[in-house]
């Protein structure tokens, strides 16, 4: 791997959190990094123009959506993802995995790929492990996923196993096309292939993580995933296999953990040293109302905001808390008005992206523990 595509720039050493630098074709990442999620191509009621104000380097889109619409034929007439919804920064694109994985009762599984109905118009499809990689180097990934297959909370050691027999010989031939396309297959130029990134799989077997984090290392690709988390497993579960996995992964590649988007998650993932994490959550809670804040998350709707015209958070420094109340953001949501979604998913992905910021410089100043340990103190108290 070029050491030039990822270089830890900080650490903390009273747990396992770091700081880096990412180098993408579409520009440097500082790590720890939240991507917001735009599954289509767009993240839900935000413009490209939001996401830059903000100061997000990277955002995450998904390989099985964009392939289902607006399909290949549009990507590659438009130049790719990047041109197509005006991103001039950096994107990674999820494998499609996760969403084959949810789609139980249309999919059939294989060592060839994955067969499958879409969740549109049911039309079938068959994804290989070559032709995500295909697909994912047409988009213009930055960043892309090998197809892997997850496996839920309490599946057999069997259906465990299995998963990650395929998962394994699936990298293989991700990797060896990966090759292939480097520099050579069709896309957007300077992201012609991206990055791949393995993905870690085993269910919750400790064993068979070790296999498949050796498998992962052998692979020796730009970077590692761990997978086949927040699956159903309760929160404690989770943080111990997190913690377990994350202590076997090489010290030099990036580390991306899939699909976590609370605070608390998000803060033991980076004492974890972890590096990347995405998820769908804050835009998702904006537009039902729920907002965040220092002192905890809390709802719009509730009737003690009907009069209060004080910002989401006196202490956030968002272009939402600066000019709108508690009061007007309840209105537009309890008369269903667009705007409360904009504003309150603005808000959420704003809060975000300052909490972790400010985790990197905890991390860069050696106290990353205390200032854990103090927001999470403050965030659990409950919003007022």
């Amino acid at each position: 791997m070029d050491a030039s595509f990822f270089a830890v720039s900080g650490r903390d050493t009273s747990s396992r959190a770091r700081t880096g630098i990412l180098s993408l074709p579409h520009g440097t990442v500082k790590t720890p990094v939240f991507m917001p999620v735009g599954t289509n191509g767009a993240v839900k009621a935000l413009t490209v123009g939001d996401l830059e104000e903000i100061g997000f380097e990277i955002i995450l889109s998904n390989t099985y959506h964009l392939y289902l619409r607006p399909g290949t034929e549009v990507l590659g007439a438009a130049g790719g993802l990047h041109k197509f919804m005006n991103w001039n920064r950096n994107i990674l694109t999820d494998s499609g995995g996760f969403q084959v994985f949810s789609l139980s009762a249309l999919r059939k599984i294989s060592p060839e790929g994955a067969r499958f109905q879409s969740h549109i118009d049911g039309s079938r499809h068959f994804l290989t492990p070559e032709s995500v990689v295909d697909i994912q180097t047409l988009i213009g990934s930055d960043i892309q996923m090998q197809l892997d297959f997850c496996t839920p909370w309490q599946s057999s050691r069997r259906d465990a196993e299995k998963a990650l027999t395929i998962t394994g010989e699936w990298l293989y031939r991700a990797k060896r096309r990966w090759e292939e396309k480097r520099g050579n297959g069709p896309g957007p130029a300077g992201a012609r292939g991206g990055s791949l990134f393995s993905i870690v799989q085993g269910n919750f077997y400790r064993d068979l993580r070790e296999q498949s984090v050796e498998a992962c290392i052998k692979a020796d690709t730009p970077g590692l995933a761990i997978g086949g988390l927040s699956v159903g497993e309760p929160p404690e579960v989770f943080s111990e296999f997190l913690s377990f996995t994350a202590s076997l992964l090489p010290d030099e590649k990036p580390r991306y953990v899939m699909g976590i988007g609370t605070p608390e998650y998000i803060l033991d993932a980076i004492g974890q040293g972890i590096d990347m994490f995405d998820c769908v959550l804050p835009t998702r809670e904006g537009r039902n109302g729920r907002v965040y804040t220092r002192r905890g998350p809390f709802a719009l709707k509730k009737n003690e905001n009907r009069l209060d015209f004080l910002p989401i958070d006196e202490e956030c420094g968002c272009r939402v808390c600066r000019g709108y109340s508690r009061a007007y953001l309840r209105h537009l949501f309890k008369t269903r008005e667009i705007l409360c979604s904009m504003l309150a998913s603005y808000h959420n992905l704003y809060f975000l992206n300052d909490l972790v910021k400010t985790a990197r410089k905890a991390i860069d100043e050696n106290r990353y523990e205390s200032f854990k340990k103090e927001f999470l103190s403050r965030y659990n108290e409950g919003a007022p």
